[in-house]
């Protein structure tokens, strides 16, 4: 004879209940979809960041690399005057490899770092090579082409943002009268202008002559160590020391010369330039002020 089941066991369910998944699980489960491309993306950023510092290291030492090629280019050419047509072409390249370094055309000039006195070592310019030999054409004037630190373009802008003020200063001597390295010093005044992004303007003011500092030998004769020198001599002596003859280049009834240039190049410690319309390149480096 049959067990019959309880009535209270039949009406259990034969399978388990269904348990709704907490608020969670769907996230829980789409989370690992998500999780390699966020990885990837912070990985990359990780990869920009280290190597960021790397590629602009290796920018600035390129730049110094053809700054020190253009330099050494134009270490034997007496500042562009013994310059050979196969040197000029070679220094050229160098400037241009540079230029390419350089903040663009689109970059406002920075005034505050142009301020300063700036050592001519090259030009091409045919109005400054002319000079060069005029100098070398007559024997009592020596303008010391061959070393460093007797030409300058000092600017004074520091404060401004339309333009300033440049002086041509060109250290020079006359054998046996005046003292060998630096005799005399000639210098050219001129404002200049900034017409456009990269170009300034020019206008020459002013030619001077000063600094004079005499020999031994003309000391000598004016007043001997031997005697006692006399207030004439003593007065011939100071006014010498103190001359300065300065020589206006403009006027009410005449227009000064200008030239315009392009200053393709600034740093720190090179400024490059060209001049606009009569061609030539200038190529300078920092020098400490005047005095």
């Amino acid at each position: 004879m049959a067990l019959a089941a309880p009535s209270s066991l039949r009406c259990l369910p034969t399978t388990p209940p269904h348990v709704p998944s907490p608020p969670c699980a769907s996230r829980l489960r789409s989370r690992p979809l998500r999780e390699p491309r966020l990885w990837h993306r912070l990985v990359a950023a990780a990869a920009a960041a280290a190597t960021a510092p790397l590629a602009s290291s290796s920018t600035t030492a390129d730049t110094e690399r053809r700054k020190h090629e253009l330099l050494r280019a134009v270490q034997e050419t007496r500042r562009g005057f013994a310059a050979g047509p196969d040197q000029r072409a070679a220094i050229e390249e160098a400037v241009l490899a540079v230029e390419e370094r350089g903040a663009g055309e689109g970059t406002p000039l920075d005034l505050a770092a142009l301020d300063g006195t700036w050592r001519l070592c090259y030009t091409s310019a045919s109005d400054v090579l002319v000079l060069f030999e005029a100098a070398e054409r007559l024997p009592p004037l020596q303008v010391k082409l061959n070393n460093v630190g007797q030409i300058y373009q000092k600017f004074e802008c520091k404060d401004r943002s339309d333009g300033g003020i440049v002086r041509n200063v060109v250290r020079w001597s006359i054998l046996n009268l005046l003292e060998e390295e630096e005799g005399a010093t000639l210098m050219v005044s001129a404002k200049f202008v900034v017409l456009s992004k990269r170009n300034i303007f020019l206008q020459f003011e002013e030619v001077a002559v000063e600094n004079i500092k005499i020999s031994e030998q003309l000391q000598a004769l004016i007043a001997p160590a031997i005697l006692p020198r006399s207030f004439l001599s003593l007065q011939i002596l100071q006014f010498l020391k103190t001359f300065r003859a300065q020589v206006p280049v403009s006027g009410p009834e005449r227009r000064s010369p200008g030239g315009l240039y392009y200053l393709s190049y600034l740093d720190r410690d090179m400024l490059l330039g060209r001049s606009v319309g009569g061609g030539g390149v200038f190529v300078f480096t920092k020098a400490q002020p005047l005095t």
